[in-house]
């Protein structure tokens, strides 16, 4: 068994809550701009003394509606600057927040608003609000305890958030400071939903102090990211995930400006336009933007050029990893040379992709392809992968600016030990870990051993304290044979293929590894432009010989990962995509490993009957 821990950085007192945060912010600079909207004309700051008028505002009344502390309240919206402001509203009235996807069905958040007992809904839109209604409609008990639906975007139909406000002029300062100061560190501050990959979605249980501790914490873990001058960041991912919503409270203390993007569409012009400083984002975006960046080069002829420049990348941030582990002298002077020129040919543009002034991104919700994180860094914006679940307030380990290793997922955060059981299960403890899951005893007798919370993954712990994941232990495969397989590291290699958008590694009781292979509708798309092919059906490309040899390819270089016991033998290509409305996706687009094989029975079997 090993244990790797890093010691806490900052303190706070027991009796202050996340609204101390905001507090200290606006008293230490009351016209920084905490936040960024954008509009017509552009990005227009919101700084600090507005943003806490306007969040007091909306908190009196929620008070003045009827919330008492420690009442729940669901918000359900994309992510957007008013979710963010409910958000803290709701902390300052003493409530606790409980986010809802905005693409969630109608049984979700009949699920979620019965066993959160939510009494107050906030509404992204007329939709949302419909969807909301029916709900109710078919369930009097939610009914009945609900006492409120707010709209957030407002468009002459009442209850708004101004009229929510005008609402609560009739609320003293002092009734607002007796519910702001209700809670403790101790104290719930959001439920936040698990996405449901294996049954009904769990409540986790996010106290004021998981998000606080590790907001400071990471702040000054961090702090040439999160602290440097001038600090900007675009939150892109959905604020429902607690990832989103943990970095969104970091940026806060550490003063980082922060601007919302509610859709993927608007994502580059808003790069550029809003121009950051650092990048949350998922390991998807980053083959995206590989992905673009090469078949931009392909179109203009410079897929040499492009492939050479990658090439090179990646040596150089490999030969830097090499030198971090005392394995080398770092990039010698020819590589250097080479990685000089293709920066004025190649890197740049890259890196105006992201605005031009990105210094550094993370990297979290799943794994990120080594060769990508090379690539990236090698052209000059490192990418710090982390780690962590919803039930540890999402960051648990990450890689800092000084201590590196691609391919981990980084030493454990400040205030928090990492253990690796003796059959390889990552457990955590420290200042993120949640208080539990909600009204579910039994699963909370399930989640924690010897005071660690069992995460359920694979993992390794080098001497230095680097965590590297290799699996998830209920995707573990068994073959017929006897013989163990982590379905992750194949189906990550398989996916950085241009064509994949997703691979289900399967062979449970079979007698080999085989897979199912999903099409990227824009790759496809990109690679008969680039082998001058009439652009391809899903369908048709699933029966094309051409496609098969090219995913053939992504195969054969996964299966030099592991042995040959272990490498997929045959695989098929699906018809049509795996997606959140097909139902084997869930809302942070983790893929629902049982729903896929419960729904492909079919092709699977044919797997093993050819």
């Amino acid at each position: 068994m090993r244990e790797a821990s890093t010691e806490l950085l900052v303190e706070l007192d027991p009796d202050s809550n996340v609204t101390d945060l905001l507090l200290q912010q606006e008293a230490a600079n009351t016209a920084h701009p905490l936040y960024a909207r954008k509009g017509p004309n552009g990005w227009t700051d919101v700084p600090a003394h507005k943003f806490l008028r306007d969040v007091r505002a909306l908190a009196k009344g929620l008070i003045a509606g009827g919330l008492e502390p420690g009442d729940s309240v669901v918000v359900m919206s994309a992510t957007r600057y008013d979710w963010t402001l409910v958000d803290f509203a709701v902390w300052f009235a003493g409530g606790v927040t409980v986010p809802v996807y905005e693409t969630a069905a109608a049984g979700q958040v009949e699920w979620i608003l019965h066993d959160a007992g939510a009494r107050h809904v906030f509404a992204e839109n007329r939709d949302t609000v419909a969807l909301i209604a029916g709900v109710l409609e078919g369930s009097p008990v939610l009914r009945d305890r609900l006492v409120s639906v707010v709209r957030m975007d407002f468009d002459g139909e009442a209850p708004d958030l101004a009229s929510l406000s005008a609402a609560g002029m009739g609320v003293t300062d002092a009734e607002l400071e007796r519910h702001r100061t209700a809670a403790g560190l101790a104290d719930v501050a959001s439920l936040v939903y698990t996405s449901g990959t294996t049954g009904r979605p769990k409540g986790c249980e996010i106290t004021h102090g998981n998000f606080a501790l590790v907001a400071v914490n990471v702040a000054a873990f961090l702090p040439e990211i999160l602290r440097q001058a001038h600090a900007r960041t675009l939150m892109f991912l959905p604020l429902a995930h607690v990832l989103a919503r943990a970095v969104q409270v970091a940026c806060l203390h550490a003063g980082a400006t922060l601007g919302h993007v509610n859709s993927a569409a608007a994502l580059l012009e808003d790069l550029g336009t809003f121009r950051p400083t650092f990048l949350l984002a998922v390991p998807r975006i980053f083959e995206k933007v590989r992905g673009a960046a090469a078949h931009k080069a392909a179109m203009a002829g410079r897929s040499r050029i492009f492939g050479a420049a990658s090439a090179a990348a990646i040596r150089y941030s490999t030969e830097q990893d090499n030198a971090a582990r005392g394995q080398g002298s770092g990039p010698g002077f020819a590589l250097r040379a080479q990685h000089a020129l293709f920066d004025r040919l190649v890197y740049a543009r890259v890196r105006q992709v992201f605005g031009g002034r990105v210094g550094h991104m993370v990297s979290g919700a799943s794994p990120l392809a080594p060769d990508d994180a090379h690539f990236f860094r090698g052209a000059g914006i490192p990418v710090l992968e982390g780690y962590g679940l919803t039930e540890t307030t999402a960051p648990c380990t990450a890689n800092t600016i000084s201590r590196t290793r691609v391919g981990s997922v980084g030493i454990p955060l400040p205030g928090t030990t990492i253990r690796v059981a003796e059959d390889g299960e990552v457990l955590v403890k420290g200042i993120g870990v949640f208080k539990g899951y909600h009204a579910n005893e039994a699963a909370n007798a399930e989640a924690f051993v010897d005071g660690f919370f069992r995460t359920g993954d694979l993992g390794e712990l080098d001497p230095e304290g680097f965590l590297t994941i290799t699996g998830r232990k209920k995707d573990l495969l068994v073959t017929a044979g006897g013989k163990n397989v982590a379905p992750g590291p194949l189906e990550d290699k398989i996916r950085t293929h241009q064509l994949v958008d997703h691979a289900v590694v399967v062979g449970d009781g079979k007698p080999y590894v085989a897979a199912l292979v999903s099409l990227d509708p824009a790759g496809l798309e990109n690679w008969c432009q680039e082998n001058s092919v009439k652009l391809l059906s899903l369908p048709e490309a699933a029966r094309d010989a051409r496609i098969r040899g090219a995913i053939q390819t992504a195969v054969d270089q996964a299966n030099t990962l592991v042995s040959k016991a272990e490498a997929v033998r045959s695989f098929t290509i699906l018809a049509a995509p795996l997606t959140e409305e097909s139902g084997h996706l869930t809302p942070s687009l983790k893929l629902k490993r049982a729903a896929v094989v419960s729904d492909f029975e079919a092709e699977i079997t044919a797997l093993y009957d050819s």
